[in-house]
This record gives structure tokens, C-alpha cells and sequence, in this order.
């Protein structure tokens, strides 16, 4: 689908965009253009790749000109660009305002302005009742996107995806336990009984391809993913690399909730059920407020929200078998094994 296409992959310097590059240079696509503000990480994946189909674009998705340049020529956009870190956003707010609601509206214009074929948005499951700055800013966007699609006449589809926690995504707890046992200290745990879903990369590039091939103006795609306890996903580690590290409770962070939801209860009595994926449709009346204020619907009652207390959970067994899918986890095994093995042999 890809074939002779120019794709765009803003905040391609992230997990999500190394992880789609590495998919999207097996097809025959003519160019991939990634669009971010770190040079060094350009210049590190432009050194590991290798590819001439790669082009590197310094720029800053709060700039409309430096995104609107960037998007000249390109049939499709997958908008990665965002501040993640619930702290960082919880700190400075209106900095994630500026990215992940101002920087997106950039995005969609200019894509807009274009005449790009296709959209897709990428948001969060703290975008679904959020109580932190992240999942606030990040659920605005996705209602800036349906607006859009909703009155756009310019021919691009707007459509956008929503997953849960990427396993081993930079930043994440599984980088940070696995750091924790190298080093000898205790796993910190804000709370075992902690939910959430567990996703791989390669799930997060299944589900926006999906929406790709799939999406209609306005759509929200979730994929059904199952989930696991904080404290279960420590000793699944531990297990793993065969470590009897201490696990520390140092108790739930600020703007954290106990567990995550993908869709809100009002959003699954609306929700298309696509076997493997879950389909929020755009509400598409027009712009006559008379029938947002005089007409209702008549929706199914007593609708449970789809959550991480709520789907299927794993367990321990189960954890690692998924974990072992992770190329982080399997890079750091190896390398766990062969530092063990090379220190029985010295002491030989």
C-alpha cells in the first residue's frame, strides 16, 4: 500500500518511529521523511539505517512553516510528535498545550493544506477520563481531529488510533527495572496492583496500520489488548534474568491512576466490535447546534468502560512469554547471560 508513496512520520525519532521505519523500509516506498527537533537522533538513525530513503527534517511541530514545508509532496502523515512523560507534563502544562494540542492542529493543517491522502493521529489511553496534564492535552487532540474531519472538504482522511502502555518504549518501567537489576538495587513499584495494558511495538504498528487501511474521517481505533498487575510484571522480570533484587513499594505518583482505560462507557455503547479491534465512530451531525441541544439517542444502558482491570489479565507465565517478545528484553538477556558467563570464566 506503501508503494512509490512519500510517507511522514513526525516525532520520528521515538520508539514508535524507529519501530515503524524498520517496517515501512521493507516495502517499496519512495521516501520517509522524519520530522523532529533532535538532531542527534537524526543523525543516529541516519548513521544506523543507512537508507536513502530516508530524509531528515529539523523542525518543531509548534512551528506551522517548518511542518507545512515539511508536508509538501507527502500522501501520508502519522502524527507521533507529543510530550509523553506524565511528569514533565504535569510540571509544565501549557508546554504540553502547545505540542500535543497547538502542535497537532499544525500537523492537521498542514496535511490539510496539502491535500495528504491520509492522517493518522496517534494518542493514549490517559486520553480516556484523564486526570493529568498528558491525558488531558492528548484527548483535546483527539477532539481537534474529529472537528476536523468532521468539516474538512479538501479530500485527507483524518482518523486516529488510541493504545495503552508500549512495553519497553523509552522511558517506560520495563527499561527502568531491567536498569534496577544490572546495577544491584531494589525494583521500585509504585503499586502491584497497578494495572495496565500490555502492548508491544509491534501491536502499536498493527493498530495504526489498521486505522490506515480501515479509518474513516473522525474514526478512534483501540485494539483489544490484555493486561497485568505492576507487581506480577516485576517478578516476571526477576524471573527472567534469574534476580533476587528487593522490589521497593514507594507508593502511586502523582497523576497515575490504578488502572487505564481505552474506552469510556458511553464510548463502548457507540463502539464498533471488530473482532480484534474496537472502532469509535465520528459523531457526524452537522453544524446545526439545534440537534446537539433537542435530540438525543437512545444508547444501551449499564455500559462497562473498557479497562485494565476489566480485560483479560495475564499472568506470570504468561508475562514472560511476552516479554521475551520484546527486542529490548532479548537484547538484554543476551547480553545478561554473556556478562555471567564471561565472570564464571575468569573466576576459572
Amino acid at each position: 500500500m506503501f508503494k512509490d508513496k512519500i510517507l511522514l512520520v513526525t516525532g520520528g525519532t521515538g520508539s514508535f518511529g524507529n519501530a515503524v521505519v524498520n517496517r515501512f523500509l521493507k516495502e517499496d516506498v519512495k521516501e520517509i521523511r522524519i520530522f523532529s527537533r533532535d538532531e542527534k537522533k537524526q543523525d543516529d538513525m541516519r548513521n544506523f539505517y543507512k537508507d536513502d530513503r530516508l530524509k531528515f527534517y529539523i523542525g518543531d511541530v509548534r512551528d506551522f512553516n517548518s511542518i507545512e514545508l515539511t508536508m509538501r509532496g507527502v500522501n501520508y502523515v502519522f502524527n507521533a510528535a507529543a510530550l509523553k512523560q506524565v511528569p514533565s507534563c504535569e510540571f509544565f502544562p501549557i508546554e504540553a498545550v502547545k505540542t500535543n494540542i497547538l502542535g497537532a492542529e499544525n500537523v492537521l493543517n498542514a496535511a490539510i493544506l496539502n491535500k495528504v491522502e491520509k492522517v493518522v493521529i496517534l494518542s493514549t489511553d490517559k486520553a480516556v477520563y484523564p486526570i493529568n496534564a498528558m491525558g488531558m492535552t492528548k484527548a483535546l487532540m483527539e477532539k481537534v481531529m474529529v472537528a476536523k474531519a468532521r468539516t474538512n472538504t479538501n479530500g485527507t482522511l483524518l482518523c486516529g488510533t488510541r493504545y495503552g502502555n508500549v512495553m519497553a518504549s523509552r522511558g517506560s518501567v520495563i527499561p527502568l527495572f531491567i536498569d534496577q537489576i544490572k546495577h544491584g538495587q531494589p525494583l521500585t513499584v509504585t503499586n502491584p496492583n497497578m494495572t495496565r495494558f500490555m502492548m508491544t511495538l509491534d501491536d502499536a504498528i498493527n493498530l495504526v496500520l489498521y486505522a490506515f487501511e480501515h479509518g474513516n474521517p473522525g474514526d478512534i481505533f483501540v485494539q483489544k489488548a490484555p493486561a497485568g498487575t505492576i507487581g506480577d510484571l516485576a517478578k516476571a522480570i526477576k524471573e527472567l534474568f534469574n534476580a533476587n533484587n528487593e522490589v521497593k513499594i514507594i507508593g502511586t505518583r502523582h497523576g497515575e491512576k490504578l488502572y487505564e482505560t481505552l474506552l469510556t462507557s458511553e464510548e463502548m455503547a457507540v463502539a464498533q466490535d471488530l473482532e480484534n479491534y474496537y472502532c469509535i465512530p465520528m459523531d457526524g451531525r452537522d453544524l446545526n447546534y439545534g440537534k446537539y441541544l433537542n435530540q438525543g439517542e437512545i444508547r444501551k444502558d449499564n455500559v462497562e468502560p473498557y479497562t485494565s482491570h476489566n480485560t483479560k489479565r495475564l499472568n506470570l507465565e504468561e508475562l514472560k512469554q511476552l516479554l521475551l517478545k520484546v527486542d529490548l528484553v532479548k537484547a538484554e538477556l543476551k547480553n545478561w547471560e554473556q556478562s555471567h558467563e564471561a565472570s564464571l570464566s575468569n573466576r576459572q
